[in-house]
């Protein structure tokens, strides 16, 4: 496979080279928030969490970090258990999870955190290579006449966009 190629591949994450495939999203952080800075993390997960999740089975819409003495944990993430995986382990899908990152990068959100207001919203989960990582931001929460500009500025850039092509075609 040339370079050129390699660049395109859209494969399942299991070679080197292969882009990072997506677990879950949060869509609503970006609807609720202002993301500004945004760190990558591990997640520290038991077995049958990893088999859940190679399934497709996790949600995170509720999901937020919160710092607690010195370490970053993320609650409110759903890794809904498979029946065949944890017949041995009383699993709760809704445990908290520790966040898994340098101590510098630790030490600059806690910062962030508690002196400036900031917030830490998980926006993705995915696969880079065979280790799970989670996309972090740091966020400030967008008040309800923010959110309204930002659907009417959404609504300008799609109206604008129907005019361009119709008027594209009638050229």
């Amino acid at each position: 496979m040339s370079k050129n190629n390699a660049a395109k591949n859209t494969g399942t994450g299991k070679d080197k080279g292969s882009p990072q495939k997506t677990i879950a999203l949060n869509r609503s952080a970006r609807h609720d928030f202002h993301l500004e800075d945004r760190y990558e993390a591990g997640i520290a997960l038991q077995g049958w969490e990893l088999k859940s999740i190679r399934a497709g089975r996790m949600n995170m819409g509720d999901a937020y970090a919160l710092v607690k003495r010195g370490e970053i944990f993320l609650f409110g993430s759903q890794i809904t258990p498979l029946s065949q995986a944890s017949t041995h382990v009383v699993a709760d899908d809704r445990r908290t999870r520790k966040l898994l990152m340098h101590r510098h990068e630790i030490d600059k959100l806690v910062g962030y955190v508690e002196r400036e207001g900031y917030t830490l919203i998980p926006t993705a989960v995915y696969w880079k290579g065979n280790k799970v990582k989670l996309e972090l931001a740091l966020a400030k929460g967008k008040q309800d006449h923010d959110k309204r500009q930002a659907s009417k500025d959404k609504d300008w850039q799609r109206d604008k966009q129907r005019v361009m092509r119709k008027h594209n075609r009638d050229a």
